[in-house]
Order: structure tokens, then C-alpha cells, then sequence
């Protein structure tokens, strides 16, 4: 039977990048270290660099898209996003190479592919040029990335249903923000409907839209100066709790490292031709 692997190379404001793939092939969801960190947590993890054929860009802030250029343009690795996310890329100062043959256009909710895997492209609210979400089919199996989520939309809600697994940000306690040292615009900012999503917004979601079909939650992009991994686990925890959903037999729940790779999950695929 064929298995879907996942883990996360790095997951906060540092920078993002995730990696899914199979035995044969595999993508990577944004690239925001550096081309030396992904090569080097790659070859760790058993996966070849040459496996890679897509990068999968959400969003054109700094912590997203930091090695784009240098894949795309430099290792010949297509990068795909949004119009609007690619002139925000060529705009950049971070990016110094400028995408002409790794450029791949795509549009929200119209499905591509890249080798057997189904990717469609979703509206997520945030203060960047635009921000996209990935649903990514294969077999039976449906994966979801949903990251730097000002508020949860009925667009959101629509492919976050269909998720067997599921990475959806969780920024920040409420708390801890509103006590700590950000200034006043800054916190406003990561509060806003089109900042991040906190905790408590992650959790209440979580717990009102679970179906049995979910199987693994991961929490990305925790802040290091207003959260922690154990209390955004345990705010998550506790809210499904309440609804009878139990963390460890209904689903698995894991919050993913800022500064270092993640264990590596695999699931079991069926072919569903």
C-alpha cells in the first residue's frame, strides 16, 4: 500500500516550510530557510532532493518565501501561486532572483496537478498581497494547509471539512498578547481579521466542524513571544474535550517546532480508481 509522508522543516515567523510527499515524488509548501536548512533537514529525513517537483507558495511575506528564488530560478524547481502572490515575490527584497522559467500561475479553486496529487488553491484572509490555502488530494487521502488565517471564512470552513489531515495555524494566546511587549499597532495587527488566528479561534473551530473523517491536526505557526506549544496544545485539547472529541483516539494533535523539523508522519493511501 502507498504512504503519504509529512513533516514540517520549520514553522513560525523565522520561517515555513513543510514538506508532502510519496516514495516516488514530493512537493514542498513554501520555503521560507534557507536552500542549505532544506537540503540538509531533507537528507535527514531519508527524502532526496531530486524527489522534489513543486514548491507551493501561500503568501509573499518574508517568513514564506525566502529561498524561492534559488530553488525556482537556481534548482529549477517550479514554484506555483496565485498572480497577485507572484508579483508580490518579484517585488520583494528578499527575493533576489527574479521567477521567469520556475513561474507557474494558478488560480483559487480551479485543481491542478502535480504528478498524482490534486491541488486546489483556496481564499484565506491575511495582510499580504493575497494568501491562499492548499487542499492536496491523493487516493483517499486529503490534506489541508491553512496558515497566517486573519479570521475563519465559509471558504476555509469548506476545505478544512473535506481534511483527513490538517495544518491550521495557532498563533497566539490572547492573553499573552494583550500583556506583552508588541506595541499597541503590532498587536492590533496580529488580532485583526487579517493577522493570524489565536488559540481560542483555532480550538472553537476545531471543535464545532470535527467530523470523524479528521484524523491528525498539526498547530503551525506559533508565536515565540506571545504563545507556547503546551498552551496552545492544551487550549485545543481542552475545547475538543468539551465536545467529546478526545485527542489521542478521535485524532492526533501535534504542535509544530518553530526552529527545527518535526517528527515524520505517514498514512496509509488507497488508490480509490
Amino acid at each position: 500500500m502507498e504512504k503519504l509522508c509529512f513533516f514540517s522543516l520549520a514553522s513560525g515567523s523565522s520561517g515555513n516550510c513543510y514538506y508532502l510527499g510519496t516514495s516516488s515524488f514530493g512537493i514542498l509548501i513554501d520555503a521560507g530557510i534557507s536552500v542549505r536548512q532544506i537540503k540538509k533537514i531533507l537528507k535527514e529525513r531519508g527524502v532526496g532532493f531530486e524527489k522534489i517537483q513543486a514548491i507551493l507558495v501561500t503568501h509573499d511575506h518574508a517568513d514564506h518565501i525566502k529561498s524561492v528564488g534559488c530553488l525556482g530560478e537556481t534548482l529549477h524547481i517550479p514554484v506555483y501561486t496565485t498572480e497577485a502572490v507572484h508579483a508580490g515575490i518579484r517585488k520583494s527584497r528578499y527575493v533576489e532572483e527574479i521567477l521567469i522559467q520556475s513561474r507557474h500561475v494558478i488560480e483559487k479553486e480551479v485543481t491542478f496537478t502535480i504528478c498524482n496529487f490534486r491541488i486546489t488553491a483556496f481564499e484565506v484572509p491575511h495582510d499580504s498581497s493575497d494568501n491562499v490555502g492548499y487542499s492536496i488530494e491523493y487516493g483517499n487521502q486529503t490534506f489541508v494547509v491553512v496558515t497566517d488565517v486573519g479570521h475563519i471564512t465559509n471558504m476555509v470552513t469548506k476545505y478544512v471539512c473535506k481534511a483527513n489531515h490538517l495544518v491550521l495555524e495557532a498563533n497566539y494566546d490572547e492573553e499573552m498578547l494583550k500583556s506583552g511587549s508588541y506595541p499597541e499597532f503590532l498587536k492590533e495587527r496580529v488580532s485583526s481579521r487579517s493577522g493570524h488566528l489565536s488559540n481560542r479561534d483555532a480550538a472553537e473551530f476545531l471543535a464545532v466542524n470535527y467530523s470523524p473523517r479528521l484524523k491528525d491536526v498539526w498547530l503551525c505557526h506559533l508565536s515565540r513571544d506571545n504563545n507556547h506549544p503546551e498552551l496552545a496544545y492544551k487550549t485545543v485539547d481542552l475545547r475538543l474535550f468539551q465536545e467529546g472529541i478526545r485527542v489521542g483516539k478521535d485524532l492526533s494533535l501535534t504542535t509544530l517546532k518553530r526552529m527545527s523539523p518535526s517528527d515524520v508522519f505517514e498514512f496509509d493511501v488507497e488508490d480509490e480508481g
